[in-house]
């Protein structure tokens, strides 16, 4: 004979199963209401806290001693520096997100020029090999093309991808259209090893301490930088040099009197 008042299927008595599942749904709720409560904290966090704005520091336009590698008018109004680590996430993100739309609305129409220094960081293994890779395309008139691949494709040859990135900046010279034996001869004797560490020691000059650090005018500004802020330095670099005196107007009526 069976007994009753027992649970068949468990074994238990129903106050008993009853109990638990009300113990169940009290722990739920409170589960529920504490992620609540974390929730709104992270929020008021996240709203409260300072928004990141780079810090400018004013220094005298000086000429590179270092080539670079220019993108642009030379003689455009205001002369833009990048000082760059091919490895550094920040500046990939600039040169994915940022960088498109300041060669087409500052460089391209002749607002600013653009100059790439390599500042190869210690902690990235794999950066020279790629400043090799970019400088070697260059010999070929791809160094942009190479520059854009390297930064795009940046998780998949970084030193947390592999210890051997040759193989991988190979296959983006052939797809650029690269001589690649030509390129890989440049690229395994390390023939702008001179060039690259010139880029180096002209932010070392200029005292950069981190990548991406851009000089636009008479201002050097730590960080990836937003569009809009982007413009705004150019602009304000534009003013600066509309409002200096040239040359010409130095030696204005300088000249022997009689």
């Amino acid at each position: 004979m069976a007994d009753k008042g027992v649970d068949r299927g468990r074994g238990r008595r129903p106050g008993v199963v009853n109990k638990q599942r009300k113990d169940s749904a009290q722990r739920f709720y409170v589960v529920l209401a504490l992620v609540a409560v974390v929730g709104a904290i992270l929020i008021i966090r996240v709203a409260r806290a300072p928004k990141f704005t780079p810090v400018a520091t004013t220094a005298p336009i000086v000429p590179a001693q270092a080539e670079g590698y220019l993108l642009g008018n030379p003689n455009a109004p205001v002369q833009v520096m990048e000082f760059a680590d091919f490895e550094c996430p920040a500046c990939g993100n600039f040169s994915v997100i940022t960088e498109p739309d300041v060669r087409a609305r500052i460089v391209n129409t002749w607002l600013a020029s653009y100059r790439y220094f390599d500042f190869p960081l210690p902690m990235h293994k794999n950066t020279m090999a790629a400043s090799n890779a970019a400088a070697c395309a260059a010999d070929q008139g791809k160094f942009w093309e190479m520059h854009d691949a390297l930064f795009r494709n940046q998780p998949d040859w970084n030193t947390e991808a592999t210890s051997n990135p040759k193989p991988i900046f190979l296959g983006y010279a052939k797809t650029l259209g690269i001589n690649t034996d030509d390129w890989e001869k440049c690229f395994d004797q390390q023939l702008h090893q001179n060039r690259i560490m010139a880029n180096q020691a002209e932010g070392a000059r200029r005292k950069v301490q981190s990548t991406p650090t851009f000089v636009i005018g008479t201002r050097m500004i730590p960080g990836a930088l937003s569009y809009d802020q982007f413009k705004a330095y150019v602009d304000s670099a534009t003013k600066e040099a509309a409002a200096a005196p040239h040359p010409a107007d130095s030696t204005a009526g300088k000249g022997k009197t009689t």
